[in-house]
């Protein structure tokens, strides 16, 4: 048996899933829809506040995938 260093990287391989962007009210903590487009959350956000105008702060949520890359053997 052998041990093996590791690091943790954004995951920029192919198959890696998509960064995506969401937007939380922080109050109630209802959750817009998440989209690869940095806007998805302010769009989101624009239109609750039109819906609630006294809903003021807000969160932004971003997945960003990661990997465990294998390094060198202990």
């Amino acid at each position: 048996m052998w041990f093996q260093k590791h690091t943790i990287e954004p995951d920029h391989e192919p198959d890696a899933e998509p960064i995506t962007f969401a937007a939380q009210y922080a109050v109630c903590e209802e959750v817009g829809p998440a989209g690869e487009d940095d806007e998805t959350g302010t769009d989101w956000m624009l239109g609750h506040l039109r819906a609630h105008p006294e809903h003021l702060t807000y969160r932004e949520i971003v997945t960003r995938p990661y990997r465990a890359a294998p390094g060198d053997r202990l």
